[in-house]
């Protein structure tokens, strides 16, 4: 069985990959924080810019692969730490494990983001599109990109699109709170004019399960669905598979938001992703049971 670690496995996606790759792998997920699902796998709590204990506990691991999720992962609250806080979770840990990887001859899947293309060159963009981050967040994952080119060949670089999906633990997102928010018969402000080709967060775990198995290296891949939507067209889906009235949405446009960095349209093509044979599932099918199961999940 080979061995894969996990970086942020007490996150919103490290929880679904703690249940997807322990499926064939064995796995040993790193947590800083909260520990979530983590206590029902091999797991330790470490925290990634604590680089010493990080190349250590891997080496000792031996793994053939790391997934590396682990980073300040929200814009937002990237964006009021400090830039060495940042710089130091976002590029620094990434660019030691590319080295550490490097040493023990383990392949590095690195998410990083939608959020490092330009906002305003068009719809569904390729991997080769222009590249413009708008906030210290998207910025520092593009340069982890880069670090990780600079150290060595055998990595593969997946750029995820927004994630929807029931968080576990103390984790969550947007789609989740909407979600609920919709179940409490209360409105949510939703945006007309920003355009992402989202991924439902156990979607991008199987996809990631799939990129372990099948030799991709040296790639960048965008990773996301197949249709480009607003935020208020995916709230409508929640609406038509969970039976909320669609009232409940208060259509808005970004420039409603003080202060709100303004990305219009970061929507994938995924041309590439199906040309290593990898088909996600259609939006509707991942939203219907996304909504259900935070529906069944609020209702215990």
């Amino acid at each position: 069985m080979k061995k894969v670690v996990i970086t942020g496995g007490g996150g919103l996606l490290g929880q679904y990959l703690n249940i997807e790759l322990s499926k064939e792998f064995d796995i040993l997920s790193f947590y800083r924080t909260h520990i979530g699902n983590c206590i029902d796998y091999n797991s330790l709590r470490v925290d990634i810019t604590d680089f010493q204990l990080m190349e250590s506990s891997i080496k000792k691991f031996k793994p053939d692969f790391i997934v590396h999720t682990a980073a300040v992962s929200n814009p937002d609250k990237a964006g009021k730490e400090l830039p060495a806080t940042v710089n130091k979770a976002n590029v620094e840990a990434t660019e030691r494990l590319a080295v550490t990887a490097k040493e023990i001859g383990a392949r590095l899947i690195y998410t990083s983001t939608d959020l490092v293309y330009a906002g305003y060159r068009g719809s569904f963009l390729e991997e080769t599109a222009k590249l413009v981050p708008m906030t210290i967040y998207a910025e520092t994952k593009l340069i982890g990109e880069q670090k990780i080119q600079n150290v060595f060949d055998n990595y593969v670089i997946l750029r995820t699109p927004l994630l929807l999906g029931m968080g576990m633990g103390e984790t969550t997102n947007k789609f989740n709170e909407m979600c609920k928010s919709f179940l409490s018969s209360n409105k949510v402000k939703l945006f007309s004019d920003q355009y992402r080709t989202p991924l439902a967060v156990r979607e991008a775990a199987r996809i990631i399960r799939y990129v372990l198995n099948s030799g991709i290296k040296s790639e960048i891949i965008n990773i996301g669905c197949e249709k480009r939507v607003s935020r208020v067209e995916i709230g409508e889906m929640a609406c038509k598979f969970g039976g909320f009235s669609t009232d409940l949405i208060d259509s808005v446009t970004m420039d409603s938001v003080p202060n709100f960095v303004q990305v219009a349209d970061v929507s994938f093509n995924i041309s590439k992703l199906k040309s290593f044979g990898i088909i996600p599932k259609s939006l509707e099918e991942m939203i219907e049971v996304e909504v259900k199961d935070i529906i069944n999940n609020c209702r215990k």
